[in-house]
């Protein structure tokens, strides 16, 4: 790691992660590596793990999956157009998540919007759809 800011040739993924604005906290992109679900070049890393530009990294957040090429190494969080410049997203990453995108707009789980158990009212709707 060089200096804080532009000159920086590598820092830790966590740190990337965070200041690429693609988990809103550090700790919670720490979490992610930790289990498992950004993998480094197609392996698993720690934390602490140092990101470099020309790096692929395999970024998985709730339903989202991105595949994105480390272009920019920062440890600031910025602005999101700042953010954008720092990778390049695979282009069969875009497709991948464009047909999912599709997939949700014009299907729409049943179940989706329940949260914990069902009501009896969600119950009866869920029943509904069965029939």
């Amino acid at each position: 790691m060089v200096n804080q800011g532009n000159g920086a040739t590598s820092t830790r993924i966590d740190k990337w992660l965070w200041a690429a604005r693609f988990f809103k906290t550090r700790s919670l992109a720490t979490h992610a590596v930790d289990l498992g679900r950004v993998l480094q070049n197609e392996q698993r890393v720690k934390p602490a793990h140092d990101v470099k530009p020309g790096d692929l990294l395999d970024i998985q957040h709730g339903e989202q999956r991105w595949e994105v090429r480390v272009l920019r190494i920062l440890e600031v969080r910025g602005p999101a157009a700042v953010a954008q410049t720092m990778y390049e997203e695979t282009p069969a990453s875009l497709e991948k998540r464009q047909k999912a995108a599709d997939d949700r707009k014009y299907f729409r789980e049943p179940t989706a919007h329940i949260q914990g158990r069902p009501t009896k009212r969600d119950r009866r709707q869920l029943d509904a759809t069965r029939d």
